[in-house]
């Protein structure tokens, strides 16, 4: 469907926290993931959009677990 790690896995790269303006679509919910479509990922009660207007791209929190174990 085109989404990228960063979209779907994303935390903020300096924090590694799940803040919504850097969130990946599955990273965002403890929620069941019922389906994935192209502009957006579909929760059990909500959807996760790709492309929210002022939305950053993070990095794949498995990145950002590398850099810091890398300190």
């Amino acid at each position: 469907m085109g989404w990228t790690a960063s979209q779907l896995f994303g935390v903020h790269p300096k924090h590694g926290t799940r803040w919504a303006e850097w969130c990946g679509a599955l990273m965002a919910h403890d929620e069941r993931t019922c389906g994935v479509e192209f502009s957006r990922v579909v929760f059990e009660w909500r959807s996760g959009y790709r492309g929210k207007q002022g939305q950053r791209d993070g990095i794949p929190i498995w990145e950002f677990a590398k850099k810091a174990a890398g300190r």
